[in-house]
């Protein structure tokens, strides 16, 4: 993403953590819709980019077992002005958590594990999915 004509970088990184709701946690398992999935993606990064002006832009989610401190997605911005890359930063991370086809299954030390609520699109329950690859 270097670019020489860029004054700003901005990026962010969401890490899976030891916790989550008072229960520990050991790892996390993210599903996505990979027929699905890389079209909003370049869907969120083209509306990001004209909104904010912006020289690059990229986001990763990854997917399948993570472990604690691992970077469950990432993204970053370049751009003219700082300004534009926070904003745009948080405008891809946000429609990303809110649109994007993945979910996630927390896995926990008592050896329990359960899908989380996220705030994303309501697809088909990724339970069902997992299949059909």
């Amino acid at each position: 993403m270097l670019d020489l004509s860029a004054g700003a970088y901005c990026s962010y990184e969401g890490w899976v953590r030891n916790h989550n709701e008072g229960k520990a946690v050991a790892s996390l398992h993210y599903s996505g819709y990979p027929q699905l999935a890389p079209a909003i993606a370049d869907a969120i990064l083209a509306e990001a980019n004209a909104k904010f002006h912006l020289l690059d832009a990229s986001v990763v989610h990854r997917t399948g077992s993570l472990n604690k401190g691992d970077i469950a997605v990432w993204v970053g911005v370049t751009a003219h002005h700082r300004g534009d890359t926070f904003l745009a930063c948080r405008y891809i991370i946000d429609n990303v958590k809110h649109r994007l086809p993945i979910w996630k299954k927390e896995v926990y030390t008592d050896e329990t594990e359960a899908w989380i609520e996220s705030n994303h699109c309501g697809c088909a329950d990724p339970k069902n999915l997992e299949h059909h690859h």
